[in-house]
């Protein structure tokens, strides 16, 4: 898996506490994240719950499987959410009755909640993808690999109201033996990925699609990204790559848990 270089904007994210509102979701959206295993719970007009029940351990090899079956593709989006772009990519996903997991940046969901809420409403999947970004993890202790894991984890969950990321990706693919097992022990899945769209490098919207037709038989896991800078070349290519994607008769599935 290769690293990602030049992502010092996260390193500068202030991890400023923004409150949450306490936002009504739908009942069956948020059922059906509870009922998913590390999913948490919420009810209908209740006060958002902060505290989840503990998770169920999953395992800690790092899944690029689709549950949709050998016929489907996996839609990651990193780094995210961003108040500008967060938003143009779920509308493209709706258009497509495309699902996606979302890796989300622990200070960028504490500063956005709504858009994690956003993001759990319209049954998405979330991601813990740490507090800083810092690809050099798995140079690190393993007191900072735990405190970069855990912490972004917690921000996640009361962001989203007390739904649990239910999957853990390494910046830059960096993980480690211990990063894996302390994610799974919380009930995360390590994530990889097959398909690199590059679309962070801002290529241009047809060298981003060329790169994702191209590299996915290496497998169904694509990735994206929905912050970070201007994507609005992400936001044009999954326009095009949703609709093709169907049209060569792919599915669209989650990680394997």
């Amino acid at each position: 898996m290769a690293r990602h270089g030049g992502r010092g904007w996260y390193g500068r994210v202030v991890a400023a506490a923004v409150g949450v509102t306490a936002v009504a979701a739908a009942t069956s959206v948020w059922t059906a994240q509870a009922g998913q295993p590390g999913g948490g719970t919420a009810r209908a007009g209740a006060p958002a719950r902060h505290a989840a029940p503990q998770p169920v351990s999953v395992s800690a090899d790092i899944a690029h499987a689709s549950d949709g079956g050998a016929h489907a593709v996996n839609i990651t989006i990193d780094d995210g959410p961003d108040p500008l772009w967060t938003p143009q990519v779920l509308q493209v996903l709706r258009e497509n009755g495309v699902k996606a997991t979302f890796c989300m940046i622990g200070p960028q969901a504490q500063a956005h909640p709504d858009l994690v809420r956003q993001v759990v409403t319209a049954g998405h999947r979330l991601c813990d993808h740490t507090v800083s970004h810092d690809t050099t993890m798995d140079k690190k202790s393993e007191a900072y690999q735990s405190q970069q894991i855990l912490e972004a984890q917690q921000q996640i969950i009361k962001a989203s109201g007390g739904v649990r990321p239910m999957y853990y990706r390494a910046p830059g693919g960096a993980f480690t033996p211990y990063s894996r097992h302390l994610a799974a022990a919380h009930g995360m899945r390590p994530l990889g990925w097959n398909v690199d769209s590059k679309d962070f490098e801002r290529p241009g919207t047809g060298a981003i699609v060329a790169t994702v037709q191209r590299e996915l038989p290496n497998g169904p896991t694509i990735l994206f990204h929905d912050a970070g800078g201007d994507r609005s070349q992400t936001v044009a290519a999954l326009r095009t790559l949703l609709p093709w994607l169907k049209q060569q008769g792919w599915s669209f599935g989650f990680p394997v848990r």
